[in-house]
């Protein structure tokens, strides 16, 4: 029994250092001993060896740029848009549980293109997934803000910090330190604004992942529609209904459900007036909008009629 237990070692022992030395084999062959009607009879067995390299992804390779918050601002890309994880689950990017203050979608006349989550200045904030930092630095609006692009080609973006802990270019890892909450730049109180994009695409955060005390990624294979890259489509203050996309046929027709209808705000226009002509009342329009029956109109702003 000891002889066989020794085989078995001396079996496995060889196989791994055949693999780490011969990488040009492809075969392995080993000889084995054993004890047949009181012979020694020694059995020569052939194994095949597959070598399969890592895929390599090089990140970095387009629109790299550290002093661009957007660089894909001159690109255009094609819908629907695909995405794989090889994670089931994320990081929480705050310590304590996820308080959602303000949801993707259109927000007192304008697109929210992030989900915010309320934390206390100083608040320790991670990043969900593994990355490279790609931005870290102070922006317009967005205060102290850092931008990490993660191997699938998604970014994540963290705004409002107090303190930026990460510079550009540093590999980080899912769940490590990056910075810590505030309440730099346009906010209104201290809470962590995160958005999600791919490729300057901006994605409905809550698409892609469950901000329950889960963590879960929603799917490691998605498909991505206009739906779910425009403010316009939902509304700030309301949770929208996810069903995700899970294969290009489906992505498909789903593409050809009719979009909503947006109104561009004109001078001498009113919230009545716009209402009247477009056959809705003037609380639905401003609850469709989130906005108040008291609320300027600025000329250009866009108006949801119908979701």
């Amino acid at each position: 029994m000891k002889y066989i237990v020794f085989c078995i070692t001396f079996f496995y022992c060889t196989i791994q250092t055949f693999a780490q030395e011969d990488s040009i084999s492809k075969s392995l062959k080993i000889e084995l001993q054993t004890t047949k009607f009181k012979r020694v009879v020694i059995e020569a067995i052939e194994i095949p060896l597959i070598t399969k390299k890592a895929e390599v992804v090089d990140i970095k390779a387009e629109h790299w740029d550290t002093t661009l918050y957007n660089p894909y601002a001159n690109t255009f890309q094609e819908f629907p848009l695909e995405l794989s994880f090889t994670d089931s689950t994320y990081a929480s990017p705050v310590p304590h549980k996820k308080v959602v203050t303000s949801r993707y979608g259109w927000r007192r006349g304008r697109p929210h293109k992030g989900i915010d989550i309320d934390l206390v200045t100083g608040d320790t904030v991670v990043t969900i997934l593994d990355g490279i930092v790609r931005f870290a630095k102070y922006a317009n609006g967005f205060g102290n803000v850092i931008v990490v692009r993660h191997f699938n080609g998604l970014e994540s973006t963290y705004a409002h910090l107090s303190h930026i802990g990460v510079k550009a270019n540093d590999t980080i890892y899912k769940g490590q330190y990056i910075g810590k909450g505030g309440n730099t730049g346009n906010s209104r109180g201290s809470h962590l604004h995160l958005e999600l994009s791919y490729k300057g695409e901006y994605i409905h955060p809550e698409y892609l992942l469950d901000f329950s005390s889960k963590n879960a990624i929603r799917s490691q294979h998605v498909w991505v529609t206009q739906k779910w890259t425009h403010a316009r489509f939902h509304n700030s203050r309301r949770v929208s209904k996810v069903k995700v996309i899970k294969s290009a046929d489906e992505a498909a027709l789903v593409s050809l459900i009719k979009t909503p209808k947006v109104y561009v705000v004109k001078k001498g226009d009113t919230l009545y007036g716009i209402s009247r002509r477009n056959n809705m009342s003037v609380s639905q329009l401003c609850k469709t909008n989130s906005i108040k029956q008291s609320s300027p109109l600025k000329i250009g702003q866009k108006l949801v009629l119908e979701l």
